[in-house]
């Protein structure tokens, strides 16, 4: 079922998305060469704590993950792309780092992701992260009420195919509110025109995934961390998002 908010209960939510903002911006001025994964994770979760914000990714479980993920954050080098799970790693100069934080505030919640590379960037490197930021702006534009969910999907497709990236559709964006994943799936793929139509009150995580010479993905042994299958470099961009009558309403934008 999907559940419309009204404009109180989205500002709710853009108090939860305001501070998941704060945590990345936070996490991507902290992320140095010789710097330790785990490092950012705790300081994730100290800022959770002071806080008093709720952790959407603590003891989640779902179906594709091996246990209960028990950190707050995730952390996602090179060509692992999403659901990292943080560990002993220390950056290096040049890696690329994807940073995925979802959690709550008062029953309310806000997902967000962002990539950020350590040090000396390559070309190649900030050329995909760019094009899933221009293929978020681009989803973004198109969350207006009159519009179909297909046209969002159509949008992520256009701008990963000007770029020349292929595009996977096993994970994508989701409806979200009360809970981190509410109905609807939001595909990376999709025709404009079809599917769902877009209602004032509707909040979506829009969040277009690229891997540079590869659609498809492996597992870590962990279980969780996903992997380009052909270990390209990768990068996300994610926002949470709420249709209104006028423009959408980005709820978790990071100040520049």
């Amino acid at each position: 079922m999907i559940e419309l908010k009204t404009p109180a209960e989205i500002q709710r939510m853009h108090v939860a998305g305001r501070f998941v903002a704060d945590v990345l911006s936070e996490v991507r001025e902290l992320a140095a060469v010789g710097v330790n994964l785990l490092d950012l994770e705790h300081h994730a979760r100290a800022m959770i704590k002071r806080r008093g914000a709720t952790s959407c990714y603590w003891d989640y479980a779902p179906s594709f993950g091996n246990g209960p993920f028990r950190n707050v954050i995730c952390l996602s080098v090179n060509d692992a792309v999403l659901h990292g799970l943080p560990h002993d790693y220390v950056l290096r100069d040049g890696d690329v780092l994807s940073a995925d934080l979802a959690l709550g505030i008062d029953g309310w919640v806000a997902d967000s992701a962002c990539t950020v590379i350590v040090g000396t960037p390559a070309e190649e490197d900030l050329r995909i992260v760019r094009a899933t930021e221009e293929a978020l702006e681009a989803a973004i534009d198109m969350a207006r009420p009159g519009n179909r969910l297909g046209d969002i999907s159509a949008a992520i497709l256009a701008v990963a195919t000007d770029y020349g990236y292929p595009v996977n559709d096993e994970f994508g964006g989701h409806g979200l509110g009360r809970s981190m994943h509410e109905q609807p799936h939001v595909s990376n793929r999709g025709r404009a025109g079809r599917g769902l139509k877009l209602r004032p009150g509707l909040t979506l995580a829009l969040e277009p995934w690229l891997a540079r010479t590869t659609d498809r993905i492996i597992y870590d042994p962990d279980g969780w961390t996903i992997r380009s299958a052909d270990g390209s470099r990768t990068a996300h961009s994610e926002h949470t998002v709420a249709i209104t009558e006028d423009a959408p309403l980005v709820l978790t934008r990071r100040t520049p």
